[in-house]
């Protein structure tokens, strides 16, 4: 399956085990492109501390008029069933969407053609990815990785298209995952990458040896 064939969903959440998630942006890339967004302010389930609210911006009162983010059940499980889920360092996503459910519906397994599981991931994972390939990648800060790549001027378009008005900026959910889905796309449209298949997305993601063998399925790319 090669990763234009079927959708990737691009997530970020803000909120920590404490708060609980109280933003999340979902990114859809389709066909290559960038199809689909949806982003909501979530209320929180515990404190938001001073020093979190310094980083995103949001705030424990904020965030109190909005629903929980427990009522997205069914979305979240409908995109785990269509296609693979990315996120840019995407322990923290993994770990704050098991925090809320433990294990999704069953689903194709999208790293291992073939079978199912009941696992949110494993992760498509820019985070992961660029380190491996290129010197320049660094740590593979989000920030940094769009400043090298050119892509600034066209993630604040994008934002300016898709986010709320007070949300264009980075530690914001749908902006961030904007970043991270425009990372995607420009390592898979360069020449070496773009027949890239989803199993070995997943594979190169995982950098658990073990664990990226036990990924491995056949040819993957």
């Amino acid at each position: 399956m090669r990763w234009t064939d079927g959708p990737i969903h691009f997530i970020d959440f803000e909120g920590n085990t404490t708060s609980g998630i109280i933003e999340f942006g979902v990114v859809t890339i389709r066909e290559g492109e960038i199809a689909e967004t949806r982003t909501r302010l979530c209320r929180a389930l515990g404190r938001v501390r001073f020093e979190d609210t310094a980083i995103h911006g949001l705030t424990e009162e904020g965030v109190s008029a909005h629903a929980p983010f427990k009522e997205e059940w069914d979305y979240f499980a409908t995109l785990r069933t269509s296609g693979p889920l990315a996120a840019h360092f995407a322990q923290a996503e993994n770990h704050l969407l098991k925090s809320v459910w433990a294990y999704p519906r069953n689903a194709r397994d999208f790293a291992r053609p073939g079978k199912t599981s009941s696992e949110w991931g494993p992760w498509i994972d820019p985070g992961r990815l660029y380190p491996q390939f290129f010197k320049t990648a660094g740590e593979g800060k989000l920030n940094e990785l769009i400043a090298t790549s050119g892509l600034q001027a066209r993630l604040d378009s994008l934002a300016a298209a898709h986010c709320p008005e007070e949300r264009r900026h980075y530690h914001a959910a749908l902006y961030d995952a904007l970043a991270g889905a425009l990372l995607l796309q420009a390592f898979l449209q360069r020449a070496e990458f773009s027949g890239a298949t989803i199993p070995w997305l997943l594979q190169m993601s995982t950098l658990d040896g073990d664990k990226r063998d036990a990924l491995s399925q056949g040819d993957l790319f």
